[in-house]
């Protein structure tokens, strides 16, 4: 079967964005395979789905943006109903045949789509001041669906939406096209204030589950996390970045003990249309050991994977949030830390073994990220955010949850330092890596040089160098990474400061910082607890709960 791609426009756009958005489709359809089907639908006010076999002439089907359509209708409505093999027209094939006026191959039609792309105007429809364009991107993704249900169903096909705003109009609207009135924020959520949150989400997971159920990809920043209770599951996307958390419960059937000195295994057998059409099977087999939590610990300790068990215990803490109260997922969270430090804690005087020591950290700065945090980001930030972290890969998720921190000094080449208040010196260059965000940030002594314009004046090259190093770094971050997160020059003082501030474990903070002795680090105002206090508390309540 060949691959489908069905690209779906917002067309409420600036003209600056629209037009950079047409010559990144434009290039797009150079990258796909030849054969593969690509179809268009654009949305406004109206919503139009573009019929690609006219030669020399701009043809499409309008709809209203406020009725939404099923399947059967749409189906009628764009002539693609199957002839009756009855009629005398012979056997009936598959129903991609009837599918070629909307979705036809790259090779045939990339000049027409090209030249059709590049004809692509903003709205035509007028918006008044103090109103938003009217966006019918319910009526859109609902219609891209049921093209596809209609044409291509139980094979590989991929919406791709690009999206300007939010929908204002019609299914699956989410703020209506007065400016004055703001989009939902967290607290008109816990508050049931939302007005049109609960159709919205009726509608979005309507069409999400018809797309599931036929194998078609959404290209949008949601995810479908689940409690399967199964030993099979449907990804309707892979691709070589995906990563994917399986858990699995041990269940000892009839009370039969747990085989001593066996191995249980574990096989994957992955079925999937290649992108070349075919379709594979791709079997993958592990084995383990099976050890005694009580009499083999030794064991169990040796293989601990720390850093996957953070990301692990942080899917399922992402997970839970979607539908809990955050200070319940908190809470829950400390439970689990405090359950894994207890049962590793020998005598009250021991400290927690080795092999745990980075996984407290980890848990200390992910109480404190956005996935668990929303206070500050509206709703779509948590989405996006929670979005990437479940399907990025192990390294970049550790860097979402604790970034990483380099130096820049006179002393010697970058160095990673402690994502610690201790390591804002006056005299450093720091960038921070959030994963979304590539921040540098300019000591105090380094920010007043640069004001005074040391770096302009042949005698001070070497601190011209120092500046422009960690800008060359944070350049090919952003040139290599997708999404490009966002890019923040700021320093002692700055506004923007707070994005470094506030992910810094505060060691120092204003209530410890005139303490004897300590000459170095920046204090932070806030009156969160430091790793340390919290780890203090952890080993107490550890050694409390299993005594």
């Amino acid at each position: 079967m060949p691959l489908v791609f069905l690209y779906v426009v917002d067309t409420c756009m600036e003209d600056e964005d629209l037009q950079a958005l047409k010559e990144s489709l434009q290039m797009s359809l150079s990258l796909l395979p030849p054969t593969a089907l690509v179809g268009l639908i654009t949305f406004g006010r109206m919503v139009q789905v573009h019929e690609l076999g006219c030669e020399g002439i701009s043809k499409s089907y309008v709809f209203r943006g406020t009725k939404d359509l099923n399947a059967k209708q749409l189906q009628e409505m764009l002539g693609l109903t199957k002839p009756s093999a009855a009629q005398g027209r012979g056997p009936q094939r598959h129903s991609s045949h009837f599918s070629c006026r909307f979705l036809q191959p790259v090779q045939k039609i990339d000049m027409n789509l090209t030249d059709l792309l590049g004809e692509l105007q903003r709205d035509p429809w007028p918006v008044t001041q103090g109103k938003r364009p009217l966006r019918s991107l319910g009526v859109a993704m609902s219609i891209a669906v049921g093209l596809l249900e209609c044409t291509f169903p139980n094979t590989g096909a991929r919406i791709m939406t690009f999206i300007g705003g939010p929908a204002t109009q019609g299914p699956g609207m989410v703020v209506g096209d007065e400016l004055k009135t703001p989009i939902r924020s967290w607290h008109d959520i816990e508050k049931d204030n939302a007005k049109f949150m609960k159709k919205a989400t009726k509608h979005y997971e309507s069409l999400a589950s018809r797309a599931s159920s036929n194998g078609h990809i959404i290209d949008i920043y949601a995810c479908e996390i689940g409690t399967g209770g199964t030993c099979q599951w449907k990804v309707c996307g892979l691709d070589p970045s995906t990563t994917l958390a399986l858990y699995f419960e041990v269940v000892n059937q009839h009370n039969a003990p747990i085989p001593q000195g066996g191995r249980g295994a574990i096989q994957f057998v992955t079925q999937y249309q290649h992108s070349s059409g075919q379709r594979r099977i791709r079997v993958t087999t592990t084995a383990r050991n099976w050890a005694d939590a009580q009499t083999q610990i030794q064991s169990i300790a040796a293989s601990f994977d720390q850093e996957a068990a953070a990301i692990l215990m942080a899917r399922l803490a992402v997970y839970r949030a979607e539908t809990e109260e955050g200070p319940d997922v908190l809470r829950w969270l400390d439970r689990q830390l405090i359950r894994l430090v207890g049962e590793h804690t020998c005598r009250v005087s021991a400290a927690i073994d080795a092999n745990r020591k980075q996984l407290i950290p980890f848990m200390f700065h992910l109480r404190r990220s956005p996935f668990l945090q929303v206070f500050n980001n509206s709703p779509d930030e948590s989405s996006y955010y929670r979005h990437h972290f479940n399907r990025q890969d192990l390294t970049q998720a550790l860097i979402m949850i604790q970034p990483v921190l380099y130096a820049y000094s006179f002393n010697g080449p970058p160095e990673p330092v402690l994502l610690d208040s201790s390591s804002i010196l006056p005299d450093r260059i720091l960038l921070m890596d959030t994963f979304f965000q590539i921040l540098i940030y300019h000591g105090e002594t380094v920010a007043q040089w640069r004001k005074a314009g040391y770096q302009d004046m042949p005698e001070y090259e070497n601190f011209k160098h120092l500046l422009q190093a960690p800008v060359d770094d944070a350049q090919e971050l952003l040139h290599t990474r997708f999404p490009m997160p966002r890019y923040i020059d700021t320093e002692h003082g700055g506004s923007q400061a707070r994005f470094l501030l506030s992910k810094v474990n505060p060691s120092q903070t204003h209530n410890n910082m005139y303490t004897w002795g300590q000459e170095s680090g920046a204090p932070i105002l806030t009156d969160d607890v430091s790793l340390q206090v919290f780890m203090d508390h952890l080993k107490k309540l550890a050694v409390s709960s299993a005594a």
